[in-house]
């Protein structure tokens, strides 16, 4: 058992920090591609939609997984493994020759995001809860990084290198990030582990959790998070098949929204401890509904990414709330509340937009960013009433902690 120092705290914190940017690195790299695989794979709009839907299937698996695993094993264990295993999903996608193939080396980039995703939040919980101080919306900030690095480089990458030089490239890139967090991590204290109902038995994951108030935060969750899935999956297309851009620029759209939305989840907690978590929650939510609504009404490459740009700005501050409202929800340890959430947020960034397919099939993409607009004016309103979001000033001076190791 040791005393955490604040150095100690602070290596654990860019650890996190870290994971956080690698996950949004990948999915960042990630957007740019899509255009390149369509063409390669010789597949329609609607096909693409079906095969992000795997994608999405193995996030939601993996989530429930991660869960179990976090529980028994602790986040760190988790969090080391399924970042190592997400670094070659790019690789694979690359090599498949075949939709089918494709679709499966998908399955495995959305098995380990999503496992990862639970891993890192709950071990950012566990750094928050000892530094005594919200943290969770620069973790956040730090995944935005990553899908800016990834958006501004991701179709430069491969108009010079090509698609496999690009994919090599990231996995480099992030297998050195993930090494370097490897061994920084801040063990799960052993509280982590344990249900909040006794303090003394460790937490079992039994199936799902009954109360009614860790669904609503999820529904709403998923709200937040189908906007971003749909940015990250369909803006390239938008640009490039919609509005005539190059394939160098396609990924701008997804660097506008993730840009912005780093440098407010960088102040985000300053405004929480500020304003309190449910008047940051509304407000942010609003701005990002007139800013998706504008991408969508919008006619040109440079309104399309002001749009976006202003949507990242109120998308910024939601889903961190979100998660650590979560992570502190009465009844449930850290790991299985984030679980639920996260379920739910997955579904939403990477399950929902498999769906714009069919509606940019018919109509356009440019619709589904209006109509998602409507929908998150509507997240607003609904954070006047969502259960234990806080609506004091967060606030706290670091603490020392004590741990055992994992």
């Amino acid at each position: 058992m040791s005393i955490h120092t604040p150095e100690r705290l602070r290596s654990a914190r860019f650890a996190v920090s870290a994971a956080f940017f690698a996950n949004g690195m990948m999915i960042g790299h990630w957007a740019p591609k899509i255009p390149v695989m369509v063409e390669r794979l010789g597949i329609s709009e609607g096909m693409l939609g079906r095969m992000i839907i795997l994608l999405g299937v193995g996030a939601l698996i993996s989530l429930i997984a991660g869960a179990w695993m976090v529980t028994r094993l602790g986040s760190v264990r988790v969090v080391r493994w399924t970042s190592l295993f997400l670094v070659p999903s790019l690789v694979l996608i690359t090599i498949t020759p075949t939709v089918v193939t494709t679709a499966l080396a998908m399955l495995w980039l959305g098995a380990f995001l999503g496992a990862m995703d639970n891993a890192m939040n709950a071990n950012g919980v566990g750094v928050e809860t000892a530094l005594g101080k919200p943290v969770m919306s620069s973790y956040h900030g730090f995944w935005s990084l990553g899908g800016v690095f990834g958006g501004l480089t991701g179709g430069a990458m491969i108009t010079y290198f090509g698609e496999m030089g690009h994919a090599l490239i990231v996995t480099i890139m992030a297998l050195a990030v993930v090494l370097w967090a490897w061994p920084r991590y801040l063990p799960d204290a052993a509280s982590f582990t344990q249900a909040s109902s006794d303090g003394t038995q460790p937490a079992k994951f039994k199936g799902l959790p009954r109360h009614p108030g860790i669904y609503i935060l999820g529904i709403v969750t998923l709200l937040g998070f189908a906007p971003e899935g749909t940015v990250i999956d369909w803006s390239a297309l938008y640009l490039k098949d919609e509005l005539g851009a190059p394939l160098i620029i396609s990924g701008y759209a997804v660097a506008a929204f993730s840009a912005t939305m780093a440098a407010m989840r960088f102040s985000g907690d300053s405004l929480r401890g500020i304003f309190g978590d449910r008047m940051t929650f509304i407000v942010s939510a609003a701005v990002s509904a007139v800013g998706l609504a504008l991408a969508g009404y919008a006619t040109t490459v440079v309104s399309v990414c002001i749009g976006f740009m202003i949507a990242g700005i109120g998308m910024a501050n939601v889903v961190p709330i979100l998660f650590s409202t979560a992570g502190r929800f009465d009844g449930l340890s850290p790991a299985v509340g984030i679980a639920v959430i996260t379920v739910f947020g997955y579904a939403g960034l990477l399950f929902i937009p498999a769906f714009v397919g069919i509606i940019a099939e018919h109509y356009s993409i440019g619709l589904v960013f209006l109509l998602w607009g409507g929908i998150v004016g509507a997240v607003a309103v609904s954070g006047f009433v969502l259960p234990q979001i806080s609506g004091k000033k967060q606030s706290g001076d670091p603490v020392a902690t004590t741990s055992t190791s994992a």
